[in-house]
């Protein structure tokens, strides 16, 4: 099933009974005041009780989502939906006694301009994919998962595990709920995946979501659900129910998306080379003209004492006279640069200013 809800979401449901005498997994979309409402349920009772749980989930938890005017946020009205699609499991179960026991996993989203509301109880999972990469999944109610937040087993190791079907939580169990809501910023390009544990299980998660990552929504999906039905037929034929609702969104929340730890890192070492080069930068033009200066003077210096020597030049070794007077060696009149500005006084054996 597929539908165009809103102009930037596009979603495709698929549900295949596997090897199933009953399809017991029931999915469902609508748009309502609040944003676009998706619903995937996987139902388990005697008889026909699990079809009947899932299907009655998904019918209360659109028909009230539909209801509401837009007043309430979309965490409130989901939490509120759940647990009214719970409480009207047990009603159901109470009027018919061959219901009784009847339960079903739930997950759900409500999809809008600020963000994607989740809620879940049970094994079925809701994904959010960036590209090739999860950015977000539910961590199972069950059993074996209860020792993977242990440390004690590895989600593989429950996926293959006989007991991965026991579940810690579902509606249609007890009346006292309480379940979990995720707010989840999303990007341009983002698919969310909402799915049964017969899509999800069959295969180790790497390889599930290099099956729906990419490529037209329909088309992936189909695939994908022939593809795990396939390989439950070879396996025996006895494989579950496998449902999975897909859909893309084509623009940013208004809920902004946080840097994942790895880009911070990134930013971080960045930074620090941009400071590190400026500092580096700041060092050379300093020292450059440090050295300019330096040889500025020492130029000075030199050119003082080259001063300094053609006067004591000219005072051991002076012009001889032109023949007049007393005969007495005179020095003639010199010149002589000043340092300080003008110039020597003639005729003096001091020299105006120093080289030093």
């Amino acid at each position: 099933m597929s539908k165009d809800t809103k102009s930037w979401i596009n979603c495709h449901i698929n549900s295949l009974i596997g090897g199933r005498a009953e399809n017991q997994d029931s999915a469902g979309i609508v748009d309502t005041a609040i944003g676009t409402v998706v619903v995937v349920c996987d139902g388990m009772g005697a008889l026909n009780g699990g079809s009947v749980a899932s299907s009655i989930a998904v019918k209360t938890i659109l028909e009230e989502v539909s209801n509401v005017t837009g007043e309430d946020s979309a965490s409130e009205v989901l939490k509120r939906a759940v647990i009214r699609a719970n409480s009207a499991i047990l009603d159901a179960a109470e009027e018919d006694t061959d219901l009784l026991g009847m339960g079903t996993t739930v997950t759900a989203v409500i999809i809008n301009d600020q963000c994607a509301t989740v809620t879940y109880l049970g094994d079925s999972r809701v994904y959010q994919l960036r590209g090739k990469r999860k950015v977000f999944r539910t961590f199972d109610h069950s059993v074996v998962f209860n020792s993977v937040a242990l440390g004690v087993i590895t989600e593989e190791q429950a996926r293959l595990s006989s007991q991965s079907n026991v579940i810690t939580k579902a509606l249609g169990i007890r009346r006292d709920i309480d379940p979990e809501v995720y707010q989840l910023p999303y990007l341009p390009g983002d698919r969310f995946v909402l799915c049964t544990d017969g899509f999800w299980g069959a295969l180790p998660e790497r390889e599930v979501i290099k099956l729906i990552a990419k490529g037209e929504i329909c088309k992936t999906l189909d695939r994908a659900v022939t593809y795990i039905d396939h390989i439950g037929a070879m396996q025996g034929g006895h494989h579950d129910n496998l449902t999975a609702a897909l859909f893309d969104v084509k623009r940013e929340s208004k809920m902004r998306v946080k840097m994942s730890r790895s880009v911070k890192i990134l930013v971080a070492v960045l930074s620090v080379l941009m400071l590190a080069s400026l500092g580096l930068n700041i060092y050379q033009w300093y020292n450059h003209n440090h050295n300019s200066d330096a040889d500025t003077s020492s130029l000075s210096a030199v050119q003082q004492d080259d001063a300094v020597t053609e006067v004591e030049e000219a005072k051991i070794f002076p012009e001889e006279g032109d023949g007049s007077g007393n005969g007495d060696t005179v020095a003639q009149d010199i010149e002589t640069p000043n340092p300080q500005g003008g110039n020597a006084e003639s005729g003096s054996a001091e020299v105006g200013g120093s080289g030093e």
